[in-house]
């Protein structure tokens, strides 16, 4: 059986007895402490427009990204909207954009990758070469996610981020306001949020989401790189699973590397 085929069998076999996600909220009622929260991220989305001018969100349209797309449609418009099709996004992915665009009557302007160096990748590696080690999938995410991506950001000086602290360790140790490797800002208003504050917002506006979270799949990427996880796993463990957990990035949001002793 293939990679792919593999996929495919465990999905549909998490999806099947995954129950509802635990850190959803039996009553959906913003209280005081996420009020707080939403005016806390509110206002860093303003002092990023007020700071850096041109700000973008790179919207990844998972629950972090219903949230922040709500709070910028809503009170930060100045904020550009733009998202990545990598091609091998799951359709209920793509169901969900434009769910979104009709809701704020607003459109996302959506990046591909080239076809010529996915042809060439192809070409070279098969149609699912990025399960053939680490290198081979961090040059499929650099080809279909990253190279996008730079040209989405070109003429930006910040984008926004929904990284939360409880999403993985790597992700424990981020900024509000950082710089990244392209020299950029990098803004993450929902840093302090926990996956029960996302969720009580989403089901308390009413917002649509991806229902591939109603499966058992907290964290959304490709099709073929993302399975459903088991009750009490890691918020990312279904993001490339057959890698060790301190690789399973995309490259959008570097590793940080332990300093030398000595």
């Amino acid at each position: 059986m293939t990679c792919g085929g593999t996929l495919r069998t465990m999905s549909q076999s998490a999806v099947q007895a995954f129950p509802q996600p635990a850190a959803r909220p039996a009553l959906a009622v913003i209280d005081a402490a996420l009020a707080q929260k939403i005016e806390n991220s509110t206002a860093l989305l303003r002092r990023a427009v007020s700071e850096f001018g041109r700000v973008v969100y790179a919207n990844s349209l998972g629950a972090e990204a219903v949230v922040l797309t709500d709070l910028i449609c809503t009170e930060v418009p100045q904020i550009d909207i733009i998202t990545i099709d990598t091609g091998r996004l799951p359709e209920e992915t793509l169901s969900l954009l434009e769910r979104l665009e009709r809701r704020y009557q607003r459109r996302i302007q959506v990046y591909y990758p080239d076809a010529t160096a996915v042809e060439r990748y192809v070409r070279e590696q098969g149609i699912n070469g990025f399960y053939n080690g680490l290198q081979e999938r961090l040059s499929c995410c650099q080809i279909r996610k990253i190279e996008p991506f730079k040209r989405a950001i070109t003429g930006y000086a910040a984008w926004v981020t929904g990284l939360r602290r409880e999403q993985s360790e790597t992700r424990a140790a981020g900024e509000a306001i950082a710089t990244d490797p392209n020299g950029l800002a990098k803004v993450s208003p929902l840093l302090e949020w926990s996956e029960a504050n996302v969720w009580t917002y989403i089901l308390a506006k009413k917002l649509p989401y991806n229902v591939l979270h109603d499966r058992g799949y907290p964290s959304i990427g490709c099709a073929p790189c993302t399975r459903a996880i088991e009750p009490g796993q890691e918020h990312r463990a279904g993001r490339w699973w057959w890698e060790q957990a301190d690789s399973r990035e995309c490259g959008l949001h570097p590793r940080r590397r332990p300093a030398a002793a000595g």
